[in-house]
């Protein structure tokens, strides 16, 4: 059985197109997992240390839950350790 979408996540499925590189900006250790986009920026904050790619792995499980992916299509290329970190999509 499928898990139920968050509500509280936008909906960013327009966006998920093959080779597709979304630049985020992320804000580890947050009081709740949110995703919001202002001004064409998408911003993510996960509760998830930075410690050993935790951050990482958290803001990759949620991005791909707001395009509506497998969180296996995405791949962090640029930021593993900065809060800019880029992402592409290859289904």
């Amino acid at each position: 059985m499928a898990k139920p979408k968050r509500r509280d996540l936008p909906d960013l499925s327009a966006m998920a197109q093959a080779g597709a590189v979304f630049k985020l900006k992320v804000t580890p250790k947050a009081s709740r997992d949110r995703v919001s986009v202002e001004d064409g920026q998408i911003k993510v904050s996960v509760t998830a240390p930075p410690e050993n790619g935790k951050a990482n792995r958290a803001v990759q499980l949620l991005l791909a839950e707001c395009l509506g992916v497998a969180p296996s299509t995405l791949t962090l290329k640029q930021g593993q350790a900065a809060r800019i970190k880029l992402f592409s999509y290859d289904p």
